[in-house]
């Protein structure tokens, strides 16, 4: 499903080089659940924006789905991540002017897939967002933008899930249900989720956890 293989990544601040990533290997498998931990800069949102593709490694390799990431061009590597990833970011990402069942619906326009889907309307109806379908983004609540986030990301049944900081923005609460909603749509889709976050406790939620730190991942228990 997913596999790094000693992924390296370092900084330039001037004279000075900061290596974030030191011959990192981690492997995601179809049904599972990874949470990356670590202090605020240690670049765990760095090795996720290299699994998914947004970033280049100095070194290493992405096998992803397959298919060797360093060996596939720009356009190729936008197909990939737009039919088969979903993303989750700590600023929900949602487009303005749009209505929310629009941001819900908006990947599986993109890649051509009909509105009516029994699938949506379960993620709707499981994240309860079937009362504000029609309102604008703009006006909804953190949680609530953050519940349209996740319905977005899902709605194309992505077989990939990276999701960084997902509840960085939301009260402690609020934080566990959410996290809850999104585990358990993401089991119940078929997808593999890939999780950064600093709070050990929404790290708990998943079925194995690393921390990084000065370079190397480390297993928890």
């Amino acid at each position: 499903m997913l596999e790094l293989r000693s992924i390296s990544k370092s900084f330039h601040d001037g004279e000075s080089e900061l290596h974030v990533l030191r011959g990192v290997d981690l492997s995601l498998e179809a049904g599972d659940s990874i949470a990356l931990t670590g202090a605020s800069g240690c670049g765990k949102s760095t090795l996720l924006q290299i699994a998914a593709g947004l970033e280049r490694a100095d070194s290493g390799s992405i096998q992803i789905l397959g298919r060797c990431l360093e060996s596939l061009d720009e356009p190729d590597t936008a197909l990939l991540r737009r039919r088969h990833l979903g993303f989750v970011f700590q600023q929900f990402n949602l487009i303005p002017g749009l209505d929310v069942q629009s941001n819900i619906l908006f990947q599986r326009r993109l890649n051509r897939l009909p509105d009516d889907d029994p699938w949506v309307d379960e993620l709707i109806g499981g994240l309860g967002l079937e009362t504000i379908l029609e309102r604008q983004v703009e006006v909804l609540s953190g949680g609530q933008q953050q519940r349209v986030a996740i319905a977005r990301a899902l709605a194309h049944r992505p077989q990939l899930v990276f999701a960084d900081e997902p509840t960085g923005n939301l009260h402690d609460s609020l934080s566990r249900q959410v996290m809850g909603m999104l585990l358990g749509l993401v089991a119940e889709s078929g997808s593999s989720l890939l999780l950064v976050t600093h709070s050990r406790e929404m790290a708990s939620f998943t079925h194995r956890r690393y921390l990084l730190e000065e370079g190397p991942l480390h297993a928890l228990d």
